[in-house]
């Protein structure tokens, strides 16, 4: 944060530097060449710096603004059901939250904000989630509203948080989660996988000015959120699909990833999976290898599917065949 605030500072110090120049060069008496090259020349560099100054102003106050998403004064009640449940849906965690990519949930090894191949935009660890870490001081409120809207125990927005998917996460699996993650081994990890040693920098302030992309947080959820019915159908693969964040790579409609966003681009499985059957969807779920044997690609998170039953995977792959093989038309 002082860090931040120092850089904001010298930004803007630079600004008044330069406007002060160009005021200069316009009640200059040395030449009329050289007041124009001066007036234009500072201006020009004053503007510019102003608008990264406006900028990254726009983006620290974008990670520094307390949401006012409300907590909810729910207490999770730990039962054999919820914490099986629970234990399911923390394979989701895992892939971030733990080196090993499977509980306990100690806080992750990897930088989120350096950029494969790209900048650094600070330092952004996956925070240790058993009682060990901070939320242990946490409610169970203050948790589900982690998880499903992206906002930190003092209301500060959260980053790289799949809120967009787990927003949809229906009451009694994100309780069934929270359940599960108070019920691991208090174990420690390393002091950077607290939420609160979390920051990002000036570059990252003008990438979340510019929409390149956003923090975690989401609208406040003021309904309930149902599960969806039992056994294979639509709605319950639709639900599983958005909860699992499959459109984070391969897109919205799941017709192919993005290219230029973040996430990996994962191909469109609509088509790919046309022909499958449900063992075929089954075997890559639980193996990692295609109907041909072949081994997926190392960004397919599969091993964070193994534990969700057959009925569920079979409901994704109805509602995976039940979507137009190719995107719609813009």
């Amino acid at each position: 944060m002082i860090g931040n605030l120092i850089a904001l500072l010298i930004l803007l110090a630079i600004v008044v530097l330069f406007g002060y120049l160009a005021k200069r060069s316009w009640g200059t008496k040395r030449g009329a060449l050289l007041k124009w090259v001066g007036v234009i020349l500072s201006g020009l560099l004053t503007l510019v710096f102003l608008l990264v100054f406006v900028a990254a102003l726009i983006g620290f106050l974008k990670t520094t603004i307390p949401a006012s998403n409300p907590v909810s004064n729910i207490k999770v009640q730990s039962t054999p059901e919820q914490l099986a449940r629970g234990e399911t849906l923390a394979q989701l965690c895992s892939g971030c939250h733990s080196p090993e990519a499977k509980p306990p949930l100690i806080g992750g090894k990897e930088n989120f904000a350096q950029i494969p191949n790209g900048p650094n935009l600070g330092t952004v660890y996956s925070p240790n989630l058993t009682p060990a870490g901070e939320m242990k001081d946490w409610t169970d409120g203050e948790i589900i509203r982690a998880i499903r809207e992206g906002v930190h125990k003092n209301g500060r927005p959260l980053i790289v948080m799949p809120t967009t998917s787990f927003s949809n996460m229906s009451d009694s699996d994100v309780q069934a989660l929270v359940a599960y993650l108070r019920s691991q081994p208090a174990t420690k990890h390393a002091p950077q996988n607290d939420l609160n040693s979390n920051s990002v920098n000036l570059l990252a302030f003008l990438f979340l000015a510019g929409g390149v992309f956003e923090t975690s947080v989401q609208p406040p959820i003021t309904q309930p959120i149902p599960d969806p019915p039992t056994g294979v159908n639509v709605q319950r693969g639709k639900y599983l699909a958005t909860v699992l964040a499959c459109q984070d790579c391969h897109g919205k409609t799941f017709t192919g990833g993005n290219p230029s966003g973040f996430a990996p681009v994962g191909p469109n499985i609509v088509a790919l999976t046309t022909n499958w059957s449900d063992a075929d969807f089954i075997k890559l779920m639980r193996t990692g290898t295609d109907p041909a044997d072949n081994m997926v690609s190392e960004n397919m998170p599969w091993t964070d599917y193994t534990k969700f039953s057959d009925d569920e995977l079979k409901s994704i792959l109805m509602f995976l065949k039940s979507l137009p093989k190719e995107a719609p038309k813009q």
